[in-house]
């Protein structure tokens, strides 16, 4: 069995929904992770979900990077166990420093909600070996701060690193660099995406292509052990 933690701050809102995928889907034990813990080591994985943690306030996940379960959260990545952040997550492993760039406004400065396609660029990952490379999947996205953003340098790295997991396919819906949509960190153990993989896990909501990321993960988690 793999342990899920489900991290949640002062206004997170898809907690909830990531522990239905993770507890009920897959049938892994799950635990609700308030933001003020300090002590995750039982834990396999840990999702920092999407919401408006600390209301957005100031910028989006520039409060929740000083929470105190964040520390922990670092720790665990550096012990090379897995992290996701989904969302307003990304954002804040971004500000976190697990992450290069940055999520700033949309490129139109409007909230958007919708379902995209995606390019799944890469299968040689622990969160991707489910899906097959190139394979175009389609997961909602829900933001007004999701666009993608570095320095040229920074940029040519993650590509030359081949640390962009997802990308936009078609029209991009916030103005992303190089349509960037998830990006990893350089060991892989670490992922972080604007779309929701955890609200296309259940057919009866019209999808299920996000579950297959939860599910690859759980086979290289089984395999490690």
């Amino acid at each position: 069995m793999t342990k899920f933690g489900v991290v949640v701050f002062p206004g997170s809102n898809c907690d909830r929904d990531v522990a239905y995928v993770t507890r009920d889907l897959l049938g892994q034990p799950t635990r609700m992770v308030w933001h003020q813990e300090t002590d995750i080591a039982d834990l396999d994985v840990v999702i920092i979900p999407g919401g408006f943690s600390y209301g957005d306030y100031l910028r989006c996940g520039a409060i929740a990077r000083f929470s105190p379960v964040m520390q922990q959260a670092i720790e665990h990545a550096q012990k090379g166990k897995f992290l996701l952040g989904i969302c307003n997550g990304f954002q804040v492993l971004t500000e976190a420093g697990l992450l290069p760039g940055a999520l700033t406004r949309n490129r139109d400065l409007h909230f958007v909600c919708d379902r995209v396609p995606l390019k799944v660029e890469h299968t040689n990952t622990s969160w991707t070996q489910a899906y097959t490379n190139g394979e175009i999947i389609t997961l909602p996205i829900a933001h007004g701060e999701g666009r993608f953003y570095a320095d040229r340098a920074t940029l040519s790295e993650i590509e030359d690193n081949g640390q962009v997991v997802f990308r936009y396919v078609g029209e991009n819906p916030n103005g992303s660099l190089n349509n960037i949509a998830g990006i990893c960190n350089r060991q892989g153990n670490v992922l972080g995406m604007m779309p929701h993989p955890e609200r296309a896990s259940d057919t009866m909501l019209g999808g299920s292509d996000g579950l297959k990321l939860f599910q690859g993960l759980l086979e290289k988690v089984a395999a490690l052990v």
